[in-house]
């Protein structure tokens, strides 16, 4: 059986509070993209096997497809040995939720592959475990995300009439560090509010918290932002922790945006939603 993980962009991300947990309270909305990675779970006969092709998600042990099966597996004894394979083509520590979704979507298809009867609110839990953005790709649909980011609460959000263009710099930026360095702060206008607003006024308004810190260390990153509004983007802003850039275009727009050759640049102009 075969599935095909998509992933997401942040439209906005504000980081509004620390936790007594060490965790940040965030706000931000979570958009689907149609750029997918494909995932094949199969029975085995033997010991359970996983293959990643493509662009490498590190090593095998810990990688979250995997790790989602052995969560099943701890509650589902009789849950059979399994080979799994994922071609990724979504770039990893990019922002752009990936392994998260590779993760979720294991669960969903071990769910039904096997008939293991999870409720939608239980399969939740399990996302939870894995990561705090894991049950985002269950609903999979334009969602504000508070707390954590487990906190979901689906909007209405369409960009019906733009496409999307995403770059990777390949730029690995560490999310942890990230987040040691951030001051939280509540925003003067909500994300709720601001994304409600003609796209023409996020620029103004809509930000990414992380921008700043990234931007200092990494002046290409920023740059790549500014090319893209040089392109004439409606919107341009980096997703999550970076290093990806995305940029919102009127779908009509002629562009063409020179990289470097070691970056990825991805097109999407056949939006989810």
């Amino acid at each position: 059986m075969v599935t095909f993980p998509n992933c997401k962009i942040n439209l906005g991300l504000n980081i509004v509070n620390k936790r007594a947990d060490g965790f940040h309270d965030i706000e931000t909305v979570f958009f689907p993209l149609p750029f997918y990675d494909v995932l094949e779970i199969v029975t085995s006969g033997n010991e359970t096997e996983f293959i990643n092709t493509g662009i490498s998600g590190g090593e095998n042990k810990n990688n979250l497809c995997l790790k989602a099966y052995q969560l099943l597996k701890k509650d589902f004894s009789h849950l059979p040995e399994i080979k799994m394979h994922l071609h990724k083509t979504i770039p990893v520590k990019a922002g752009l939720g990936g392994g998260s979704a590779d993760a979720s979507f294991t669960l969903s298809l071990l769910n039904k592959k096997y008939d293991l009867n999870i409720s939608p609110e239980q399969l939740s839990a399990y996302a939870l475990q894995l990561g705090s953005d894991c049950p985002f790709f269950l609903i999979n649909k334009p969602c504000f995300a508070s707390g954590r980011g487990e906190i979901l609460e689906e909007i209405n959000c369409s960009l019906g009439g733009y496409k999307i263009v995403l770059i990777n710099p390949g730029i690995d930026i560490s999310t942890k560090e990230l987040f040691q360095q951030i001051s939280p702060s509540v925003p003067e206008k909500n994300i709720r509010k601001i994304i409600h607003q003609p796209v023409e006024t996020w620029k103004n308004d809509l930000v990414n918290d992380f921008e700043k810190i990234v931007f200092q260390k990494f002046p290409e990153i920023k740059m790549l932002k500014e090319k893209l509004y040089r392109h004439n983007a409606v919107y341009a802003s980096m997703t999550g922790t970076g290093s990806t850039l995305f940029g919102i275009f009127d779908a009509n727009e002629e562009v063409k945006i020179a990289v470097e050759k070691n970056y990825l640049i991805k097109w999407v102009d056949n939006l989810l939603i």
